[in-house]
């Protein structure tokens, strides 16, 4: 049946209107992206199968393009459209984090960096600029290492915090593995970094690391 025979208040978009995204399910949400099925599939039946094929909502979302454009009812076109929408929300996240001080919104600044580092496959270091009000002045990935490991440059990172005018930088980077327990050597680059801005009077807040789904806090944990 297609959903254009469903009772109006079950089809995805109408039930959109009418309650909200938040109500939809993960299938319903990825039929009104796709707008349409193919033949003898409903947009639903089919999201339902991409679900299943790539084993989520997040696991599809984050696919690379050569595996998402070999999912059936899929392709470029709609890859572009995928990662366009996915930028958009990461550029909505920062675009609220910069109208005030990120500090009353740790929330939101989790969400932002685990948005913008968790899909990396190698380990990226990178850094949250910040004025004297604690408003964002950039969001900067300033190294990138191997799958296990990255070389951080104190210097460099106080290069760019007095190019940038920053008061403060919470600093972040990801664990590919997708664990975040901070290692010995993140601790150790953490106190040289600490160390190396506080001597041209830029704070250093935090330093989360962006695990899978884990985002851990040195400053939560007592580690700074």
């Amino acid at each position: 049946m297609a959903i254009t025979d469903w009772p109006e208040l079950e089809r995805p978009r109408e039930k959109l209107l009418h309650h909200g995204a938040a109500v939809l399910s993960d299938a319903e949400l990825l039929a009104i992206f796709l707008r349409t099925g193919i033949k003898g599939t409903s947009a639903v039946d089919l999201s339902r199968d991409l679900l299943q094929r790539f084993g989520g909502l997040r696991e599809l979302l984050e696919s690379s393009q050569e595996a998402f454009c070999q999912g059936p009812g899929l392709g470029n076109a709609k890859y572009a459209q995928l990662q366009a929408v996915l930028e958009m929300s990461r550029r909505h996240l920062l675009a609220s984090l910069e109208r005030g001080d990120v500090m009353e919104s740790p929330s939101a600044v989790r969400m932002f960096l685990s948005a913008k580092m968790r899909h990396y496959r190698q380990e990226v270091f990178a850094c949250l600029f910040m004025d004297n009000k604690h408003r964002i002045i950039r969001f900067e990935p300033m190294f990138f290492g191997t799958i296990d490991a990255a070389s951080v440059y104190p210097r460099e990172v106080v290069r760019k915090a007095l190019e940038v005018n920053a008061a403060a930088v919470i600093l972040t980077h990801n664990h590919p593995s997708g664990i975040a327990e901070p290692s010995a050597a993140d601790r150790h680059i953490t106190e040289r970094l600490v160390n190396a801005l506080q001597l041209v009077d830029v704070r250093v807040l935090d330093h989360m690391v962006i695990g899978d789904p884990e985002v851990v806090s040195f400053a939560e944990r007592g580690l700074m």
